[in-house]
């Protein structure tokens, strides 16, 4: 009877077990990415205040492709959130969203000692952070 049951609790911890590693792999790979930018003009090293890409369709193309691999898995596809973080698709178009998109995505965000957003400075250049913002500029639905 005791070996009966402590085979059941054996198989039981089995399950949490799987399930709990199954839900920390569900985001798969979030290391992020790197962003080919190829095609656009390089900004050299100081930080641009303002898009300097904003209707080039490479960079949206870019945008599209640097968005995908390193802010969908919470941001959403096509930046239409699910909740987890900010939709994007609200985010002041043009000039009037570059100052808070710009520091963003280059510091971050924690609130409470939480990091909510990593900071992506080192990570991605200048030129894919820009043609990110591109490609959120295309994704505008705040009207």
């Amino acid at each position: 009877m005791r070996a009966n049951r402590l085979s059941y609790c054996a198989s039981i911890l089995a399950v949490v077990i799987a399930v709990a590693v199954g839900r920390a792999l569900a985001h798969g790979d979030v290391t992020p990415q790197p962003v080919d930018t190829t095609g656009l003009e390089p900004l050299g090293d100081g930080w641009k205040d303002t898009n300097p890409y904003r209707g080039n369709p490479v960079a949206l193309k870019i945008g599209s492709s640097g968005f995908n691999q390193n802010c969908a898995r919470c941001h959403g596809l096509q930046a239409v959130s699910g909740g987890l973080a900010p939709d994007l698709r609200y985010l002041d178009k043009a000039e009037d969203g570059d100052k808070w998109f710009l520091n963003r995505i280059r510091h971050g965000y924690t609130q409470n000692g939480l990091t909510k957003m990593p900071a992506f400075e080192g990570i991605l250049s200048q030129e894919a952070m820009w043609a990110i913002r591109t490609y959120l500029d295309s994704r505008y639905d705040g009207d």
